[in-house]
C-alpha cells in the first residue's frame, strides 16, 4: 500500500483505539471528561442535536467527524513521514500527536468554543488530551508502517 493511503487507514484504526481508550478510561475513573464528551456537548450546543436524535446520535455524529479528522491527520501523517524516512516512526508520531495537540487542543478548540482553554483545563485534563493525541498518532504512526512495510515485503 502507499504511504499515504497506509496512513490514512492507520489513522482510521487510531481513531476506533482513542476512542475505545477514552471510553475504558473514563468507565474505569482513570480519565475524567475526555475531549469526545466535549464535543458532544458542543454539538448539541450549537445544533440541538440531543434534542432530534438523542444522546447516542449526536456520539454517532461526533464519532464520524472523530474518524474523519483520524484519516485526514493521517494523510498528513504521511507528508511529515516524507519528510523524515529514518526517524522512528514512535518518536515521530509522539511529536505529531504533539504538534496536533498544540495546534488543535491549544489553538483552534477554544477559538470554536469546544474547549474553556488548556490553562482553564488544569495540568491533568490537559496532560489527558496530550497523552490521547500521542496514543492517536503513535498508532498511526506503527499502522501506517506496517502497512507500508507489508507491501513493500510482498513486492521484493
Amino acid at each position: 500500500m502507499d504511504r499515504r493511503n497506509a496512513a490514512i487507514a492507520g489513522g482510521i484504526v487510531a481513531g476506533i483505539v482513542t476512542t475505545a481508550a477514552m471510553w475504558a478510561g473514563r468507565r474505569s475513573g482513570v480519565l475524567g471528561k475526555t475531549l469526545d464528551r466535549d464535543a458532544v456537548d458542543w454539538i448539541d450546543r450549537t445544533t440541538g442535536s440531543r434534542e432530534v436524535i438523542r444522546e447516542a446520535g449526536t456520539s454517532a455524529v461526533e464519532f464520524a467527524n472523530h474518524l474523519g479528522a483520524s484519516a485526514a491527520f493521517g494523510g498528513l501523517y504521511a507528508q511529515v513521514r516524507q519528510w523524515a524516512p529514518n526517524t522512528s516512526p514512535v518518536a515521530l508520531g509522539a511529536a505529531f500527536g504533539t504538534a496536533l495537540y498544540v495546534v488543535n487542543i491549544g489553538g483552534i478548540a477554544p477559538l470554536l468554543g469546544i474547549t474553556q482553554g488548556e490553562l482553564k483545563a488544569g495540568p491533568r485534563k490537559a496532560s489527558e488530551r496530550w497523552a490521547v493525541h500521542v496514543l492517536q498518532s503513535v498508532v498511526t504512526a506503527l499502522v501506517a508502517e506496517r502497512l507500508t512495510t507489508e507491501e513493500a515485503g510482498a513486492t521484493a
